[in-house]
């Protein structure tokens, strides 16, 4: 069976070729091919017919491919929904801003943690995904974007917020991101790429040695344990004061920060009091916090507060200093806003 060629890093590539007495020069060609120049076809150029007989026997370089696209017709957020090579399915989003996308990637099909404000959370854990699946929703969102809205193919923004935790399938996660972020492969930004968080101890202790400089958030989403408790149940076996001690050792860059993401649903989690908690909390952190109403999905009984509700928990937590956005939802009319994946047939 074929090994994939994109759950290679540029290190692995180059001692694949050196083991297999190939030219060396081979390793920086096929990354630029696949990577810089997102093409998908053979790389014929300037590679040995040896080597590229090698390539050919050995490689896959074929990619998830896309099942179906939804639009949102409010925003322009579009949602893949992306065919596996065994059948199974994960979602992906392109989030527009200033002429720029973001990419919300899966790193799971499914998701353990089960948490009760998210759609994803219903399907349960089906499997890990493999680097190449990861690595393949962005190259083939950017070539959707090439054929569809040409002119726009700037994803500048990588984040891990889509279905899965991230940290729960942390090998395959890192190795994309080692691939994100090579000179060699699509050389985004160490800055541009956030991954997401509900709390899984043993994937943050590994972080600071194995992802450094990558930016985390963390799903907090309640200062009280027994609110979390009900909305991410692995609370109950990483409590939040634990988690937040682990977070506090990692080391940061300047003028970076670790984001607290906070779902607010409404009568739940948005009284002032609960702004106040979070944040007496955080204050003095190296803290970033992102607000984000309630996004409706089949069968949830959460609700979203009124604006004005919103607007009074990020006055409170104006008095800590701490940063706060209220983040605006995209794509929830075609369920791509955030807590909204689902790609259970």
């Amino acid at each position: 069976m074929k090994q994939s060629f994109y759950d290679l890093n540029y290190y692995d590539l180059e001692t694949v070729i050196n083991k297999n007495n190939l030219n060396p020069s081979a390793a920086a060609v096929l990354f630029n091919w696949h990577y810089k120049k997102k093409e998908n076809t053979q790389c014929h150029d300037n590679i040995a017919k040896s080597s590229l007989a090698f390539f050919e026997n050995n490689f896959d370089f074929s990619l998830p491919e896309i099942d179906t696209v939804h639009e949102s017709k409010n925003d322009r957020t579009v949602k893949f929904l992306f065919k596996l090579k065994d059948n199974h399915k994960v979602e992906t989003v392109l989030i527009p801003f200033h002429n720029k996308y973001s990419i919300c990637l899966s790193s799971q099909v499914g998701c353990a943690m089960n948490c009760s404000f998210c759609f994803t959370g219903e399907q349960g854990l089906k499997r890990n995904l493999t680097t190449s699946e990861i690595v393949g929703q962005f190259l083939q969102a950017w070539r959707w974007l090439s054929t569809n809205r040409p002119g726009e193919e700037r994803i500048l923004n990588i984040v891990f917020m889509g279905q899965g935790e991230p940290l729960h399938n942390f090998d395959a996660v890192k190795k994309a991101c080692e691939i994100f972020l090579s000179q060699h492969g699509t050389s985004i930004g160490v800055q541009k790429i956030t991954i997401s968080t509900a709390g899984y101890i043993p994937g943050l202790k590994r972080w600071s040695q194995e992802i450094p400089g990558v930016n985390l958030a963390l799903s907090l989403h309640s200062p009280f344990e027994e609110k979390r408790n009900e909305l991410i149940p692995i609370n109950k076996k990483y409590p939040l004061d634990e988690v937040l001690t682990v977070i506090d050792k990692i080391p940061l860059n300047k003028k970076q920060f670790i984001t607290y993401e906070y779902i607010l649903i409404k009568d739940f989690n948005d009284s002032p009091n609960d702004a106040k908690k979070l944040g007496s909390i955080l204050a003095g952190k190296s803290a970033y916090i992102n607000l984000i109403p309630f996004n409706s999905f089949p069968g949830s009984h959460y609700k979203r507060p009124d604006l004005d509700k919103i607007e009074k928990f990020k006055e409170v937590l104006d008095t800590f200093k701490i940063p706060t956005l209220i983040r605006s939802a995209k794509g929830d009319d075609v369920l791509a806003a955030c807590g909204q994946l689902n790609s259970k047939n």
